[in-house]
């Protein structure tokens, strides 16, 4: 019985030591990123095409759960998302150097954009799209903070997410990122036009689209095999559209229907877009004309895949 007890316990220590392992943080060395000076300019592109202030700024009517802000220049936080896994609270994103990112080094805001991680080392939670974030370039990435440090300082403190266990122990996050965070950057399509490319970059990256527009698994993973393919809301029981040109997606839409969508909320039979998007199409009328095309020649080109909205009984 005591050898037993003993190797049980080398069996503890050595899983132990595994687990602690691979669910260890990967993150950027100085000396991954580019020597680059941050283009302020290009960095408010970044924030439009992301629509950082969606999530970010606070909240119009005080409710976390309200889609509307206050000011999107304010990114104060205090929204929440209130998903399957529990309540996330929106942290403060401003330029405050207690309360906010003021403090952080380009490296800490590269490492939490494109690999999850908090200047302090730990995993965040896949609420922050940074499954998505990774695509994008680290120039990007550096323009964006560039910009962010332009906007107001706010002393605003977020609550902590209202978790269940085991989800509330971060570390085992580092297993759902060896499944879904491959760490790659985006790669263009070599059959792909250099629009349609641009347009890619956009939706799979800064645009994050595939958050809401992409079907997840019971992990909350990408179901990869439906791709901007719409499906259950991750907040609520809503459904998204399906963004491919599927019959139940953008069969029926031009380009032209899609980029007028994008400046001006507009549906083609003349109706109007609602809820959170709202806001994003707000900040997606501000993007470079060229850029909403490459979107919309982007979407079009996709494989339909349909997935209609089952029924209710």
């Amino acid at each position: 019985m005591r050898r037993f007890l003993i190797a049980l316990a080398v069996l503890a220590v050595a899983g132990l030591a595994v687990f602690w392992l691979l669910t260890a943080p990967r993150m950027l060395s100085a000396s991954d990123l580019p020597s680059h000076t941050p283009d302020v300019a290009n960095g408010e592109q970044v924030f439009l095409a992301g629509g950082c202030a969606s999530c970010h700024a606070a909240p119009k009517d005080g409710k976390c759960d309200n889609g509307r802000y206050q000011d999107e220049h304010v990114l104060a936080g205090g929204r929440c998302l209130i998903t399957p896994f529990g309540t996330f609270n929106v942290p403060n994103i401003s330029s405050d150097k207690a309360h906010g990112i003021g403090a952080w080094t380009t490296l800490d805001f590269a490492n939490a954009m494109v690999r999850g991680v908090s200047p302090g080392g730990s995993h965040y939670y896949p609420a922050f799209p940074y499954t998505s974030y990774q695509r994008m370039t680290l120039t990007d990435v550096i323009d964006l903070k560039g910009y962010l440090d332009t906007l107001p300082a706010s002393a605003n403190v977020a609550p902590p997410h209202d978790l269940a266990l085991p989800f509330r122990l971060r570390r085992g996050l580092g297993l759902w990122k060896l499944l879904f965070l491959d760490g790659k950057p985006f790669t263009p399509d070599p059959g792909a036009s250099a629009e349609a490319n641009r347009g890619k970059y956009l939706v799979d990256g800064a645009g994050h689209c595939g958050e809401c527009h992409t079907e997840r698994n019971l992990a909350g993973g990408f179901v990869t095999a439906k791709w901007l393919a719409g499906g259950p809301a991750p907040e609520g029981d809503g459904w998204v559209p399906n963004l491919t040109p599927a019959p139940d997606g953008l069969a029926d839409w031009s380009k032209g229907d899609l980029v007028y969508l994008f400046q001006t909320g507009s549906l083609p039979d003349g109706d109007s877009i609602g809820g959170s998007m709202v806001a994003v199409q707000e900040h997606l009328a501000k993007l470079k004309e060229g850029d909403l095309d490459g979107i919309a020649v982007y979407l079009k080109a996709l494989k339909p895949i349909p997935n209609p909205r089952p029924k209710r009984k």
